[in-house]
């Protein structure tokens, strides 16, 4: 019997301890040998990540116990930690460990064995940290990406291609590190090798560009000795973004870009000499106004791969990522039929089987394998279970509005969702609006238990893909360029003001919450605009003077140049648009969100920020998280600040939500 109850008083099954239960996703799969592997979650482990193995007969099990954590830390953010072959005598990984960042070596066939250091320590700044391994069994090495400190501050760094020897040699010896590029670019994936060996191609880019922004394709000889000679950029430049590249089997060069103006797929059969082999030309190899790769965000991150027979895997789509296979001949592309509507930047083929990581709006992130010849899709690993009746799961819509001079803005709007419960009839919702950050990102329409936590409770929920957002090509990505502060904060105003205005949500009950950029986006708005009651503001970028000139690391430490623009031509325009200048403009209650070891966002933002509140009586709550960094990981971190963030609408609000800890809040 369906009951009447006020929006916000609803009972529901979704705790927060359950929504954290679920937070994470798999990650970064592989095949070893026909064994699929990849990293998962582990919240109640203090947030490790593990490996993860299906064995022949399906089972899956760990492969490192507590306390390895399979987590690189390169550019902060991170990678492909891992990479695995199987060997007669059994299978063989290497991988980064999260707390020493040192790769070591393991062979989950030894009955005595544990994993072995393969890189040494460095009393150095952050140290030696390593990502985006390929194992080559006959050089003895392993191939990956070297981050290498050279002193205390976050930006005095350099990244080279390496060989790490597999003997453990370099375990307590540096020079023992084969490094195969000099340091001439910031920036670079790993190296992967063409099929006969000769030669290797990777990814490039260089301060102030990100790599949306302008990447560098280069390519080099590798001589018998395994050195890399005359590399060279064959594609890409300072306004053409390379997200990924890969060799084909036949040898020719597969590889992302946005030249058009969205990432499209193309094969390149003639490179400059000595590398030429008389193949056809450049081709597209499936021009469409969608993309077909994202932000490199992560070095290994893989939006395609291709097949023996010649075809490609690909994750492709507009505001969405599916899995197709694609006919490179004649560019039609099949894609896998079954419930996933979003698949994640990571492809591992074999054959004709083809692994990825898909979700829906109704199942949280799943290994999916796929069978090309067939066109049959299943689950493999990581299956999603309900943990309570689907019923209770928002019911999103995918919607488009129109913002400042009639522009676009893409929005997925989460209703207030309950089978037992409805509001009386002259009541609207509260609605929180979320921005994602980046901000060069997009928001994925996946089942998210967290903002079931609110849909749940009668509370609506309303993704935001500002102006900024990938996924919708370059044009659109670009309208952030020197309007970070502006075009998020008219974007998001504009959503939530057209909620109200059409009668889907209370005018005078709307929230907006986000975390690193999107809680720039939250800040600025509360400081800038009335269109919020309250807010939620996570782990921000608060102070632009001080996060742009040495506050934050190396990979984001230029981002500002084309988010804000150049500090040496607009000083002004970094203290105008900082929330820290302008806290005497916030009047509404706001939750404030940090770890105390994030090293992007650093908590001295926020004590900064909270300094300048003294004294004016704004009722707010601060709340720091010892362990914690760039991204809540541990579930009482995420069980806290959850229910803290309920509590602070419930207040704000005036909802009747029992059940939930007293949020204090601080005038």
């Amino acid at each position: 019997m369906v009951q009447t109850l006020p929006y916000g008083a609803w009972p529901s099954p979704i705790d927060a301890a359950l929504a954290a239960a679920h937070d994470g996703q798999p990650e970064w799969v592989g095949f070893v040998g026909d064994e699929v592997w990849w990293t998962e979650p582990r919240p109640a482990e203090g947030g490790r990540r593990t490996l993860v193995r299906r064995t022949a007969d399906g089972k899956e099990e760990p492969v490192l116990p507590a306390p390895w954590n399979v987590r690189s830390r390169v550019m902060e953010y991170g990678g492909l930690p891992w990479a695995g072959v199987m060997r007669p005598e059994g299978p063989l990984v290497v991988f980064a460990h999260f707390a020493d960042q040192r790769l070591y070596a393991y062979e989950p066939a030894d009955p005595g064995g544990a994993p072995r250091a393969l890189t040494p320590l460095s009393p150095v700044g952050g140290g030696l940290r390593w990502v985006d391994p390929v194992l080559h069994l006959k050089r003895g090495e392993v191939w990956c990406v070297l981050e290498e400190f050279t002193g205390e501050g976050p930006t005095d760094v350099r990244r080279v291609a390496a060989a790490v020897p597999l003997d453990g040699s370099a375990a307590e010896d540096r020079d023992a590190v084969r490094e195969l590029t000099d340091a001439r670019h910031r920036f670079l994936t790993g190296p992967r090798l063409s099929p006969d060996g000769r030669r290797a191609a990777w990814i490039a880019w260089d301060h102030p560009r990100m790599p949306w922004d302008g990447t560098e394709l280069i390519v080099a000889e590798v001589t018998g000795d395994g050195t890399l000679r005359t590399p060279r950029t064959v594609a890409g430049g300072p306004d053409e973004s390379i997200a990924q590249a890969e060799w084909a089997p036949d040898g020719s060069l597969l590889y992302v870009s946005d030249r058009t103006g969205w990432w499209n797929l193309y094969r390149d059969g003639v490179l400059p000499p000595p590398f030429g082999r008389g193949d056809p030309p450049l081709a597209s190899l499936a021009p469409r106004e969608e993309e077909f790769g994202g932000p490199l965000w992560k070095a290994g991150q893989r939006w395609f791969a291709p097949l023996d027979n010649g075809m490609v895997a690909v994750v492709h789509g507009r505001g969405a990522g599916g899995l197709g296979i694609l006919a490179p001949d004649s560019g039609e592309i099949t894609d896998t039929a079954g419930p996933w509507t979003e698949f994640a930047a990571t492809l591992a083929v074999r054959g004709s089987r083809v692994v990825g990581v898909g979700a829906s709006p109704h199942s949280a992130y799943e290994v999916v394998e796929l069978d090309s010849g067939t066109g049959v899709a299943r689950v493999i690993g990581a299956a999603h279970r309900d943990p309570v009746d689907p019923a209770y799961y928002p019911e999103p819509k995918i919607r488009t509005f129109s913002g400042p001079g009639g522009r676009e803005i893409h929005a997925h709007i989460h209703p207030p969702h309950h089978p037992g419960h409805v509001a009386p009839g002259d009541e609207l919702p509260p609605y929180v609006v979320w921005a994602h950050g980046g901000p060069t990102d997009r928001a994925a329409l996946v089942l998210d238990l967290r903002i079931a936590y609110f849909t749940s409770r009668g509370i609506g929920v309303a993704e935001v893909d500002y102006g900024g957002s990938t996924g919708y090509g370059r044009e659109y990505r670009n309208r952030l360029r020197e309007q970070w502060g502006v075009v998020d904060v008219e974007d998001c105003a504009a959503v939530a003001l057209a909620l109200a205005e059409e009668g889907t949500a209370d005018r005078d009950r709307l929230a907006i919450r986000g975390g690193s950029a999107g809680g720039w986006t939250a800040a600025v708005s509360l400081t800038t605009t009335d269109v919020y009651a309250c807010g939620t503001i996570i782990y921000p970028v608060l102070d632009l003077v001080s996060w742009g000139t040495g506050e934050t690391h190396d990979f984001e430490s230029r981002y500002l140049e084309t988010l804000v623009g150049p500090y040496s031509e607009v000083p002004r325009r970094y203290t105008e648009r900082s929330p820290v200048e302008h806290a005497d403009g916030i009047t509404a209650p706001f939750l404030l969100l940090q770890g105390l070891d994030d090293t992007i966002c650093p908590p001295a933002q926020c004590e900064r920020f909270l300094a300048r509140l003294k004294g004016r009586r704004i009722p707010h709550a601060y709340l720091a998280f010892e362990g914690e960094g760039h991204g809540f990981r541990r579930a009482e971190t995420m069980v806290g600040a959850l229910e803290a963030e309920l509590a602070l609408y419930a207040q704000v609000f005036g909802l009747n939500q029992p059940g939930i800890p007293t949020l204090e809040l601080i005038k």
